[in-house]
């Protein structure tokens, strides 16, 4: 399992602002696992659909296959 960090991203001023975590559980890739926890994220943090598109997901480390 690994920690995966939600960002709300500020496209005027380019930042990006870490807001929460979502936990990873699939112990191997399988191809859709980042878009699937933007998913995720998107359904957790976002209060509109508005809000939903400033949600971007990043790993915060280096990862280990």
């Amino acid at each position: 399992m690994e920690n995966v960090t939600v960002y709300r991203v500020d496209y005027v001023r380019k930042s990006k602002i870490p807001i929460g975590q979502v936990v990873e559980r699939r112990a191997k890739e399988r191809g859709g696992n980042l878009f699937g926890l933007l998913r995720m994220a998107r359904k957790t943090f976002a209060s509109t659909p508005e809000e939903a598109f400033h949600i971007a997901v990043g790993y915060s480390g280096t990862r280990v296959p």
